[in-house]
């Protein structure tokens, strides 16, 4: 299992205001999709959303995002070393996703670019 890198989840209010700054910051264009009633733009290290308490509530509860060469196998390491997969992995717009709760309580998304 390769890690490629982690993406830090940010909830803000209203997202058309809150993209030009973090694409001023991070020097790229945010790539916007819509998920479960959530706006997310993904621009560089950053995944910006917005979108109702009742849904904002639980994502709230996921530390961060990372970026795995391959969720299948990630799924097999991350239960080798005990930690409760309790999502996925599920399709997403731009690959595969899980959700792990960790030996220590903490709980990770996990991402590939694999179709």
């Amino acid at each position: 299992m390769d890690i490629l890198g982690a993406t830090l989840r940010i909830y803000v209010d209203d997202l058309d205001k809150a993209i030009p700054f973090y694409e001023g910051l991070a020097g790229g264009r945010a790539h916007r999709f819509e998920r479960g009633g959530v706006e997310v733009a993904a621009v560089g290290c950053f995944l910006l959303m917005s979108g109702p308490e009742s849904q904002l509530e639980v994502l709230r509860k996921v530390a961060a995002t990372i970026a795995v060469t391959d969720v299948e196998e990630t799924h097999r390491v991350l239960t080798s070393l005990g930690a409760d997969v309790i999502a996925g992995p599920v399709p997403t717009p731009v690959g595969r996703n899980l959700i792990a709760r960790h030996p220590d309580g903490a709980i990770y998304e996990y991402v590939d670019r694999r179709g």
